[in-house]
């Protein structure tokens, strides 16, 4: 009898609109970036993540997870065993799509996100110190026949160590070494750790003047570096951009997935990501899920391309 009335009094309750479910958000939000503070993706996480905060009345806050030479899938691990309810928002390369299900990792395979859409497209570069012999990738492919050099990179399996792997071998030569990196700015460069590196122009915008600019990685030059070619300049084959987003589990409901998404292109749009587009080279802008999904479909043809290139 007591169970009897337990169940019919908890149906009662459900079918109550003073106890209905609390609508999203009512706890703290967390934004996942798989890489250390300060880089683009890092600053603009930050801003969507105020906005979300200012518009809902709730806490939320950027967790930075860095892989530690693991790239950005360590992080992505954490975000795939987080429930799908929109309280733990990733914010992805395209990497964590695409090539996290390929490289054994069990909570990535198969692909267990789906993006809200991309918001940011990074001034990838790929650079030398001033002193090096050499200040253009061609200079670079003839010191490299004779001499080692060695590339810093955020890790192997990512696109833009791919497409410099690629580029070198469409060159006519090969790095004696290379290692990842959590982080590569202008310390790395200094330091000798490293030859040459590829990686976003806003970690190295303090020492601009102090290195070289090969080459940059995507679909058009920087602005603040006109004058240096892209990689699809040099071989339209390695045309492929880095871009983010943010991206949640594929059972994420609905109206969760609309109310993150509101804040994030109304953050986007704002002065303050624009004027941060002005200053760093970074495209910022917001692009749908469907949009999103399309351009993750074509990254990757692309991206198998290169790949049986290098092979």
């Amino acid at each position: 009898m007591k169970k009897t009335l337990l169940a019919g009094a908890a149906a009662l309750a459900a079918l109550m609109p003073g106890v209905a479910a609390a609508e999203y958000p009512e706890k703290p939000v967390e934004f996942v970036v798989p890489w250390p503070p300060g880089d683009a993706e890092d600053v603009l996480t930050r801003m969507i993540a105020e906005d979300f905060q200012n518009t809902y009345g709730v806490p939320a806050a950027v967790v930075n997870k860095p892989g530690g030479g693991g790239g950005p899938f360590p992080g992505a691990v954490e975000v795939a065993k987080s429930p799908a309810d929109g309280y733990t928002v990733g914010s992805f390369i395209l990497a964590v799509p695409v090539i996290g299900p390929n490289i054994g990792i069990p909570e990535l395979n198969p692909n267990p996100f789906e993006p809200l859409g991309a918001f940011m497209t990074y001034p990838f570069v790929i650079v030398s110190s001033k002193n090096a012999p050499y200040a253009s990738i061609d200079e670079l492919a003839a010191h490299a026949q004779d001499n080692d050099v060695v590339l810093g990179h955020f890790g192997a399996p990512l696109i833009p160590t791919k497409v410099t792997f690629a580029l070198a071998k469409q060159k006519g030569f090969s790095f004696a070494a290379d290692a990842a990196f959590d982080i590569l700015d202008c310390n790395s460069l200094a330091s000798g750790d490293v030859d040459v590196m590829n990686t976003t122009l806003q970690l190295v915008l303090p020492c601009l003047d102090d290195i070289n600019v090969l080459a940059s990685i995507g679909g058009k030059r920087i602005g603040l570096t006109p004058d240096t070619p892209t990689v699809g300049e040099l071989d339209p084959s390695l045309s492929l951009a880095l871009w983010n987003g943010l991206f949640v589990h594929k059972d994420t409901p609905a109206d969760v997935r609309e109310k993150i998404v509101a804040v994030a292109k109304e953050t986007m749009a704002s002065e303050r990501a624009q004027d941060f587009m002005a200053k760093t080279g970074a495209l910022v802008y917001w692009q749908n899920a469907e949009d999103t999904t399309a351009q993750i479909e074509a990254d990757a043809e692309a991206l198998a391309k290169i790949n049986a290139m290098l092979e």
